[in-house]
């Protein structure tokens, strides 16, 4: 079985909708998940635009510890206070610098930039990971525990 990742708000390749845009909506899509493999004792969400003119990118999203029973995010579910996370679920600091999902905003002119939704199949129950945490070290610590991951991009384009 193959590990897959879809949203009901948009399919890969898609424009982001209003709703994950910083300035028109800001709230975390729906997501869902299946196939994850065998040995996944959690999973880890996060969304990612790489051609964000930082150097090394733009976290909108890190959310880490999500029990292995749960499959989907709810639309929203990634608002600053956590509430509609599942019991356990953390969420680190986005580039933004503040909690929760930060959408889609990137500078005026600047193109289209990609925003990669990713889940993240984890081999423990949790990640030593805090709310006081970057993206940065959220992938840190992924990197050594993710037995599999699935994404979809979508993109976005500020024309000022």
């Amino acid at each position: 079985m193959t590990f897959t990742l879809s949203s009901t708000g948009f399919t890969d390749g898609d424009v982001l909708p209003d709703a994950q845009v910083k300035a028109l909506g800001d709230a975390s899509p729906q997501l869902s998940w299946s196939g994850a493999p065998e040995g996944t004792r959690s999973f880890a969400v996060t969304c990612y635009d790489p051609d964000a003119p930082t150097g090394s990118g733009f976290w909108h999203w890190t959310v880490a510890n999500i029990p292995a029973a749960v499959t989907e995010l709810a639309a929203g579910a990634g608002a600053a206070d956590g509430s509609s996370l599942p019991q356990g679920a953390v969420q680190g600091r986005t580039d933004f610098g503040l909690l929760g999902f930060g959408g889609a905003a990137p500078p005026a002119g600047h193109g289209p930039h990609r925003y990669i939704f990713t889940v993240f199949a984890v081999d423990v129950d949790r990640l030593d990971v805090t709310e006081d945490n970057s993206g940065a070290v959220f992938g840190f610590n992924l990197h050594f525990h993710t037995l599999a991951k699935a994404s979809i991009t979508a993109t976005y384009e500020n024309l000022g």
